[in-house]
């Protein structure tokens, strides 16, 4: 591979480039969008330049950021990578860690989600950083982001704390050209040296180690490496001065020299908004009168800023406080800020969009099809995973956080149960997720003698963010983990796997297990069958679905089914089967209340 010629990389791409320049010897994490690729192009990058690394999909985002961080502490260079509500999962060791610091280089990716697009929150990692006294890195595009994975490793040996690199969406899964380094061998070794004072710290230690830990922070915001840059010197007589960073400072960087706006005000880059340089502040506070911060989602630079008597950002209410800065907002602000007229917004189209689906043939709908009709009036905690689209199928009702479905089911039981009213509850949770966060409360359910049905959705990968493995896959180096030995070692006595693609047999293994949870106790149901995008599964296929003259058009199947297979005609009244995008599942066969949908060939 040429040094010179540039390839266009995705920003996870990129970090995972930098990454891996720099001599990164170990990286774990946990997918989530939109962090997902990173260790995958962290995999490819190890692959094509033959590096010595280990790299894994760990069970979960503390699990990873712990293995990386022993890494480190045995003197390597070590990365984790995971999205912003994933680091709430890895807040525990962050915040020891903090203290503890670090022998080699480690970096904690945690990529924010403005918007949002694809999570539960809008949360700024910023914040995190701030609580745990560890520096923030804000890339504002992908050759930015790889270049600040090299900078974050010299910076946590330099001051000997873990250095977080928060991109957000716009940088993870922006394309930009960007021309490849040569990889860095570091050549070190594994010396894990032993100081109990330290890395076994009591809390008598823990305060001499947060002391220590303020003194690193104070000389953190004098590193040079990451000071702000002036992108645009203030114009002679200005007193105005803009402030950005992350993606608002691209996008203001863009508009400023679009719109003409050069000669209104001074322009500064923020790359590390905390902690925010003490020069900078006081350089803010002396050569200007007012002070625009561009940031998301959260005011972290204008709260360092707040002793100026004229900043404005999101704290001020000069800013929005919610959602992406697109750049036709930033517009808007800039020219405000300027006391220019303000841009005409774009007309926003409004014309109904389509609500997300499940894929044709997804077991997942065949099985929350089958709870429905084993419990029509229970209450169903679900998860994190594409399966949370069963909502359309109104077999989701609630949907909080990382296995929270089987605690909160077993909330709901314990609620009811003392209210004397007892209900159906069906909780369903994917396999990744059930290893993710399912185990514990699936123990304290079993203590604490909760009754209802669990439902695993065992499609064999982690489908919603590119199909990652599961533990139930196993590794080359290590072994499989079956689910059902896992449920078994919990306490669990009623466990029972079954292909909801068999949709009567299926539903009548729901409606057993609901017996045996309303007369002895918990029972978990797991639904095998692969995911339809996993191409390493062959599929199994049932001859081609079509739908015959006897339909009456009551669009059972495609309202209360919804198979986006499933076409409803306006003008004949009848539905009719896409062949283009039909798996060849043959689940509809057994819904359609009329068995107007049949297999070809098939005589009525």
């Amino acid at each position: 591979m040429s040094e010179k010629e540039p390839i266009l990389m995705q920003g996870n791409e990129a970090m995972a480039r930098g990454l891996v320049e720099n001599g990164c010897v170990v990286a774990a994490s946990y997918p989530g969008t939109p962090a997902s690729e990173i260790l995958s192009s962290i995999d490819a990058w190890r692959n094509a330049e033959g590096a010595k690394m280990h790299v894994e999909w760990a069970v979960n985002e503390k699990v990873a950021f712990e293995i990386a961080y022993a890494a480190s502490q045995a003197g390597l260079r070590a990365a984790t990578a995971m999205k912003q509500v994933g680091l709430n999962v890895a807040s525990d060791p962050l915040m020891s860690a903090a203290y503890l610091g670090t022998v080699g280089g480690f970096v904690v990716i945690s990529a924010d989600d403005p918007g949002p697009h694809s999570s539960q929150t809008e949360q700024d990692s910023r914040l995190m950083a701030m609580q745990a006294k560890i520096p923030v890195l804000d890339p504002s595009s992908p050759a930015e982001a790889r270049d600040l994975a090299g900078v974050a490793f010299e910076m946590s040996e330099e001051f000997e704390v873990p250095v977080m690199l928060r991109p957000t969406t716009r940088v993870c899964h922006a394309c930009q050209d960007i021309v490849p380094g040569p990889v860095r061998d570091l050549q070190r070794r594994a010396d894990f040296r032993k100081d109990t004072r330290r890395w076994a710290a009591t809390p008598k230690f823990r305060y001499e180690l947060h002391l220590k830990l303020n003194e690193k922070l104070s000389r953190m915001a004098a590193y040079a490496p990451t000071a702000p840059r002036c992108l645009n010197p203030a114009p002679l007589g200005s007193r105005r001065a803009v402030v950005a960073c992350g993606v608002s400072a691209a996008h203001a960087r863009e508009v400023i020299s679009a719109s003409g706006l050069r000669d209104c005000f001074a322009f500064y880059q923020v790359l590390q908004p905390y902690p925010l340089h003490r020069a900078f502040i006081e350089e803010l506070r002396g050569a200007y009168d007012e002070v625009l911060v561009l940031e998301e989602t959260t005011g972290v630079v204008e709260m360092q800023l707040r002793d100026h008597e004229r900043v404005q950002g999101k704290l001020s209410g000069y800013v929005p406080e919610a959602g992406e800065l697109l750049p036709e907002t930033i517009e808007r602000l800039l020219a405000q800020f300027a006391g220019l007229p303000l841009p005409q917004l774009p007309e926003l189209s409004t014309a109904p969009g389509k609500r997300p689906t499940l894929c044709p043939g997804c077991p997942h709908r065949s099985s929350f099809y089958a709870i429905k009709k084993a419990a029509p009036k229970g209450i169903y905690p679900s998860d994190i995973g594409c399966y949370t689209l069963g909502i359309n199928l109104g077999a989701v009702d609630t949907v909080l956080c990382m296995g929270a479905c089987i605690g909160q089911a077993a909330g709901f039981y314990q609620a009811y149960r003392v209210a004397g009213e007892p209900r159906d509850i069906v909780a369903t949770i994917g396999d990744s997720t059930f290893f993710h966060a399912g185990i514990p409360p699936l123990i304290d359910a079993v203590v604490q003698g909760a009754r209802f049905v669990l439902v695993i959705l065992d499609n064999t990968t982690t489908a919603m963010t590119g199909n990652q493995p599961t533990p139930s896959q196993g590794t080359p180096s290590g072994k499989a983990v079956e689910i059902a030995s896992v449920v078994k070692g919990c306490g669990v006595e009623f466990c029972r796997s079954a292909d909801p693609l068999d949709l009567p047999g299926f539903t009548a293994l729901v409606r057993e297990a609901l017996i045996f949870s309303r007369e002895q106790g918990l029972a978990v149901v797991i639904a095998k069958s692969p995911c339809l995008v996993d191409k390493s599964v062959r599929q199994a296929k049932r001859p081609q679905a079509m739908v015959d003259a006897t339909c009456t058009g009551c669009r059972l199947c495609t309202s209360q089914f919804e198979c986006p297979a499933l076409v409803y005609d306006e003008q004949s009244g009848k539905v009719s089967v896409d062949i283009m995008i039909c798996s060849g599942c043959g689940v509809c066969l057994d819904v359609c209340p009329r068995q107007a949908i049949r297999q070809q060939g098939e005589k009525p």
